[in-house]
C-alpha cells in the first residue's frame, strides 16, 4: 500500500517509521527546511532525535506529488490544523482513503474530528479515526502497542487496519466513531488533572480515584454525545486514560504537574514544544458541559485552573469538599 503520512511531527514520524516496514511510506512536511534537514541526517531532529528514519522512508515537502499515488492519507496534525488540512487533500482528484489521528475538539466550533471531515470532505473519501494508548516515541521504537481504527464504513474499516496492522501495532476495529474521539479527547483533560494531583503530591490513592471519576466524566459526556459505553471502556477511553494520566511521556500530565508547581501556562507551553491538546480542549468541554448540561467537576477545576487562574491547591480542596453522592448515577 501506498501510505502518505501528512505532518511530521512525533507521532505521524512514529508511524511513519512503524508502517515503513510493510508499505511504501511518504513523510510529508510542510517546512521544506526541515525535510531536507530530516533526509540529510535520517532523524527528526526537533520530535524524536534517537532514533533514526528507515532507509525506505520517503520525505517530501511537496503535498501534491506525495498524494498522487497515494492509496491511503494519515493526516497526523493538530486538530487545530485538521479541517485546513482536509480541505487541501479535497481538491485532489485521486482517490485514497483518509485516517487521522488527532485528539481533540476543534476550537470555536466544539466539534469532534469526525464532524470537521464531514463538511471538509466530499463523500468520495472513505475514512475514518485511529486512536487509542499510545505514545509516539514508543511506537518509533518498535515497542507492542494496540489501537483502534473507528469509521461509519465497517469495510474501510476492516481493511484498513487489515493493512495497518503489524506484530508490534495491533488494530482493532469499531463502528462508534464518536466514542472512540470522545475517548481520545476528555483524556488529555484527566493526563492535566493527574499531573496536578501527583505535582502536588497526594499520592497514588488520590490518582486512582481521579482516573476513576475522570473516566465517569468522560463516559457522561461520550454517551450524551452518541458513543457507547464499551468503547469508553476499552483501548480509546480507559487504556487512553490510564497510559496518558500515569506515562512520564505524556505531554498533558507534565502540563499538570507544571500548573503544580505554580508556573504560568505561556511558560509551560513554551518549555513543552509540543502541543499539548489538553490545554485547548478543556476550554471547548466546558462550553459543551454547560450547553448540554453535563456534570463534569474534574474538567470545571481543570478548566477554572488554566482559564481563569484559579490556584491549583484551591480547587483541588473544593474537589475534596464536594458532597458525597452516589458512584453511579451521581457525579
Amino acid at each position: 500500500m501506498n501510505i502518505t503520512i501528512i505532518g511530521a511531527g512525533a507521532w505521524g514520524t512514529a508511524l511513519a517509521i512503524s508502517l515503513a516496514a510493510s508499505h511504501r511510506v511518504t513523510l510529508w512536511a510542510r517546512n521544506a527546511a526541515q525535510v531536507e534537514e530530516m533526509r540529510a541526517s535520517r532523524r527528526n531532529q526537533r520530535y524524536l532525535p534517537d532514533i533514526t528514519l528507515p532507509v525506505n522512508l520517503e520525505l517530501s515537502a511537496d503535498i501534491s506529488a506525495t498524494l498522487a499515488a497515494a492509496d491511503l492519507a494519515i493526516v497526523a496534525v493538530p486538530t487545530a490544523a485538521l479541517r485546513s488540512t482536509l480541505q487541501q487533500l479535497a481538491q485532489s482528484q485521486q482517490n485514497f482513503g483518509v485516517v487521522w489521528v488527532c485528539k481533540g475538539f476543534e476550537a470555536e466550533t466544539s466539534q469532534l474530528p469526525y464532524q470537521v471531515a464531514a463538511e471538509s470532505l466530499p463523500e468520495r473519501f472513505q475514512r475514518g479515526v485511529l486512536s487509542g494508548p499510545s505514545f509516539a516515541q514508543e511506537v518509533a521504537r518498535g515497542l507492542p502497542t494496540a489501537l483502534t481504527l473507528a469509521s461509519s464504513d465497517e469495510g474501510f474499516a476492516r481493511s484498513t487496519a487489515q493493512a495497518l496492522h503489524h506484530a508490534r501495532l495491533r488494530i482493532y476495529v469499531s463502528s462508534d466513531v464518536i466514542g472512540v474521539e470522545v475517548g481520545g479527547a476528555v483524556k488529555n483533560v484527566m493526563a492535566i488533572a493527574s499531573g496536578i494531583c501527583d505535582g502536588m503530591g497526594l499520592g497514588h490513592n488520590a490518582r486512582a480515584a481521579l482516573l476513576t471519576r475522570g473516566l465517569a466524566e468522560i463516559t457522561r459526556l461520550g454517551l450524551k454525545l452518541g458513543g457507547r459505553p464499551e468503547t469508553l471502556g476499552g483501548l480509546p477511553g480507559v487504556g487512553d486514560l490510564i497510559l496518558t494520566c500515569t506515562g512520564d511521556l505524556s505531554r498533558n500530565r507534565q502540563v499538570g504537574l507544571m500548573l503544580a508547581q505554580q508556573h504560568d501556562l505561556p511558560e509551560i507551553l513554551r518549555r513543552l514544544g509540543h502541543v499539548a491538546e489538553g490545554v485547548y480542549t478543556v476550554r471547548e468541554v466546558h462550553h459543551l458541559a454547560q450547553r448540554l448540561d453535563i456534570e463534569m467537576p474534574i474538567c470545571e477545576a481543570v478548566y477554572r485552573i488554566i482559564y481563569e487562574h484559579r490556584p491549583a491547591a484551591e480547587m483541588v480542596e473544593e474537589l475534596l469538599n464536594r458532597a458525597p453522592n452516589l458512584e453511579f448515577g451521581g457525579s
